[in-house]
């Protein structure tokens, strides 16, 4: 704390963020009992942020005092009032600070929200009894039970700040208090108006829609009820839930997530590289899968040039990424002016020239060996002969692909996943050759995109599509022996995931993994149990929701699949024809059993040395899978769970389909 004249000035400066850890709150304690005296203080932070959350390396500590509630408390009740100078992520503890000042300005850009549901936990120092009085308890409880970030712009709308200032912070807020506004009624003893149990129902309902089995977004909204009350009660059974949700299985696997991201997107052995800088984009292939990778360069800024076979399909290459760049813009995700800037950084040709001055080509073709070793010669003859050469494949071999490519120490492979500018996770796939400094730029590329990078080796499906491959057969293992479509999705859903194996079957299409299924063919284990039902599916011309079949039926609507009863007569006419006896899976047998197949596979892909981490495989799952977050990763869940558990039921797998698994050394 330091004084100008009738001035004091309060600053934060905890880097990287300015986490309101015990030290900060103890500063902080000390810095508001020393501006008594003075006509106004400002409180303010340094570095690239205001205070951006706490200390989540405490939460697993006992409570250290001072307690963040103590110090809001002191910081509402000072006889000097306090304005609030905020600039880059104002979040949790930071806008609980915040809202205890007289007065909030802000930097155009500055966002501010309660993120405590994504980590299990509702906020503790009353950002859920302060802000409801703010703003209004329709706007609070999108930014409390549903994680909703508000600009500058939109809080000064709702009345949550008293200016958006251009120009530079400590200007501003000295022009602020040259004509200090009538101290307002501080937020605390602001009264909330009465709401009904219609209202909560309501709300209630489209929470547990939306949550799909996280009970954090509930937690939030039974928090912000409590707002009704006096600021005191309130803000006391805040705390207690805040402490007691820390201890939470739910919380832990959430803060697991967050910090399993951070470590999968800056890898430990490429601490020491530096990644180089990459300003065009060369995409070859303009289907569903290169349209999606162009958009999402363009989104990042990046030129891009698409090339493809023939001018039709180039032509029709530049249609699907400028229909992708007008939903955006329909969206609201960029105006007009950036889709036309956008729109002006790519084109689509069939000129592999025109790839000359790229510094990274990514294919993005169909899954044929001799194809995608076509494209990188014809790459490697037009690019510089250190430009980056990235392959998107889901199950080939990027060695074999990359057979003969001078200096191999450039080659990499990126698998995006559908649709590739929205979806989050990429797989860096590294072979032998791969530099470090080319997997640093793949991971800078990953970030600049928005996309969660995580590092994987070469096997048959990288980390994601391997594991996926033993979660179908072991999925088809029970069709095969008493279960049906709906009663494997309905479970599976009921577990969180946002849909069933089959499900998601149709919506991606069947007809990749029955090419690769067909490509193992001769490879595979005669003492392996197959069930070729999926393949029969796909021989009957049923291959996904695109065909209107397949293992259901979408005549009407693909939000709404139909059970087709002649996929549930090829079944059961299989388990006849192999003379098996069905029987019935409970859901809780379903679910158990899925669990320990993705366990299991997840721990041989660690102990291979394809992930460098257990929480790599979990990052994954979550983020290309749609395994439910608040349930950590399915090697999160699993060691939660317990091994002994997770042995159990994968010794029942085996049991079930002999000769057909191979267990690994944890579960062994």
């Amino acid at each position: 704390m330091t004084r100008d004249g009738d001035i004091a000035w309060i600053t934060i400066d905890n880097p990287p963020v300015n986490a309101t850890s015990t030290a900060v709150r103890t500063g902080l304690a000390d810095a508001v009992r020393k501006i008594d005296g003075a006509r106004v203080a400002i409180l303010r932070c340094a570095g690239k942020t205001f205070v951006a959350g706490g200390d989540m390396s405490e939460f697993d500590k006992p409570p250290v005092e001072p307690h963040l509630p103590d110090v809001i408390n002191l910081i509402e009740r000072s006889k000097t009032p306090i304005l609030a100078a905020m600039h880059g992520t104002v979040l949790g503890g930071g806008f609980e600070l915040a809202m205890a000042c007289a007065w909030r300005i802000a930097l155009p850009g500055t966002r501010f929200g309660l993120p405590e549901v994504n980590v299990g936990l509702v906020p503790g120092a009353g950002g859920s009894q302060r802000l409801p009085r703010l703003i209004g308890m329709d706007a609070a409880i999108n930014v409390a039970c549903r994680g909703q970030l508000l600009s500058a712009q939109e809080l000064l709308e709702l009345g949550g700040l008293d200016s958006v200032v251009e120009a530079d912070l400590e200007i501003a807020a000295r022009h602020f208090i040259s004509q200090l506004p009538t101290r307002p009624i501080p937020v605390g003893n602001r009264k909330m108006p009465a709401l009904d149990t219609d209202y909560w129902g309501h709300q209630k309902s489209g929470l547990e829609k939306a949550s799909r089995g996280a009970m954090a977004p509930l937690e939030n909204l039974k928090a912000l009820q409590w707002a009704q009350l006096p600021l005191a009660e309130g803000m006391a059974r805040e705390r207690a839930l805040h402490l007691e949700l820390r201890n939470s299985a739910e919380s832990k696997a959430l803060r697991h997530v967050f910090f399993a991201e951070r470590a999968a997107s800056r890898p430990k052995a490429l601490a020491d590289a530096s990644p180089r800088d990459i300003t065009e984009i060369t995409i070859v292939g303009g289907g569903l899968m290169g349209a999606g990778i162009a958009a999402a360069c363009l989104f990042a800024d990046y030129r891009v040039t698409m090339l493809e076979a023939d001018p039709d399909a180039a032509a029709v290459g530049a249609k699907r990424v400028a229909d992708l760049l007008d939903g955006a813009l329909r969206r609201g995700k960029i105006d007009a002016s950036e889709r036309d800037q956008k729109q002006a950084r790519f084109r689509s040709t069939t000129d592999y020239s025109l790839a000359s001055t790229a510094d990274l080509a990514i294919e993005a073709v169909f899954e044929d060996l001799a194809v995608k070793k076509s494209v990188f010669e014809n790459l490697s003859a037009a690019m510089a002969p250190d430009a980056i050469l990235a392959t998107n494949t889901s199950y080939l071999d990027p060695q074999e692909i990359f057979a003969g490519i001078e200096n191999p120490d450039r080659c990499l492979g990126l698998h995006f996943f559908s649709p590739a500018h929205i979806m989050r996770l990429l797989e860096i796939v590294r072979t032998p050759e791969t530099s470090k400094s080319t997997l640093a730029t793949a991971f800078s590329l990953a970030r600049r995109l928005g996309k969660q990078g995580v590092m994987a080796g070469i096997c048959d499906g990288f980390i994601g599509n391997r594991m996926l491959s033993a979660y179908r057969r072991q999925a088809d293992y029970f069709l095969a022996d008493g279960a049906l479509p709906h009663q494997i999705d309905a479970a599976m859903r009921h577990f969180g995931m946002p849909m069933g194996p089959y499900e998601l079957q149709d919506l991606t299409g069947l007809q990749i993994a029955w090419a690769n299924r067909k490509r193992h063919a001769q490879s595979r284990d005669p003492r392996e149990r197959y069930v070729p039902i999926a393949d029969r599916i796909c021989e009957m011309g049923r291959l996904g929701q695109r065909a209107g079949r397949g293992w259901y039926r979408y005549e009407n609507d693909t939000r709404n699949p139909e059970r087709d009863p002649e996929v549930e007569a090829l079944i059961i006419d299989y388990s006849a024809e192999m003379g098996i006896k069905r029987r019935e899976f409970s859901e809780a047998e379903i679910q158990e059993r899925l669990m320990a197949v993705l366990f299991n596979e997840g721990a041989l892909i660690v102990e291979e040395g394809i992930a460098e981490q257990a929480s790599d495989v979990d990052i994954v799952q979550i983020h290309g899978y749609g395994f439910p977050r608040w349930r950590g990763g399915p090697m999160h869940f699993g060691a939660q769970l317990g091994m002994d558990i997770v042995a159990s039921a994968m010794n029942s797998v085996k049991d079930q389909s002999e000769n057909s698994w191979r267990l690994s050394k944890q579960l062994s």
